[in-house]
């Protein structure tokens, strides 16, 4: 069991894998940091200066004792934070287009396979009968 264990780890498959897993958690960061720290102000900016993560619909106000402390925490919609995340899916997606688009001109053409003979026409096979009549005459 312990053999079949260790020859299904390292194939390569499962290598590849973990190799790109590990490369897509380091680009969602890199994305993520993208998205939040470069494109979103740039979008609130345009949008009149708002910042789309604090947009909420707040369905009960947060209740605070007189020390300060929170008793009750915010019940709120945050549809801000989601349309974060609907530019950031956006921007990952045109990211993995662009590096598959980019792979697929720099990857080698495979070869085309030739087509198998589709075997003889009904007018070759007439004449290779027509040919064996004469020699047998």
């Amino acid at each position: 069991m312990w053999k079949e264990f260790k020859n299904f780890i390292m194939t390569g498959n499962v290598i590849d894998l973990a190799v790109a897993v590990i490369l897509a958690g380091a680009v969602g960061l890199v994305v993520s940091g993208f998205v939040n720290d470069i494109m979103m102000p740039i979008v609130g900016y345009f949008a009149g200066g708002m910042d789309f993560a604090d947009m909420k619909v707040v369905l009960s106000e947060a209740v605070v004792a007189a020390d300060g402390t929170v008793e009750t925490p915010e019940s709120a919609i945050r549809y801000g934070a989601w349309i974060n995340s609907i530019i950031n899916l956006i921007i990952v997606g045109f990211v993995l287009f662009m590096i598959v688009r980019a792979y697929n001109k720099v990857r080698k053409p495979e070869p085309e396979a030739e087509p198998a003979p589709a075997g003889p026409t009904a007018e070759e096979l007439l004449a290779e009968i027509r040919d064996e009549l004469k020699k047998k005459n």
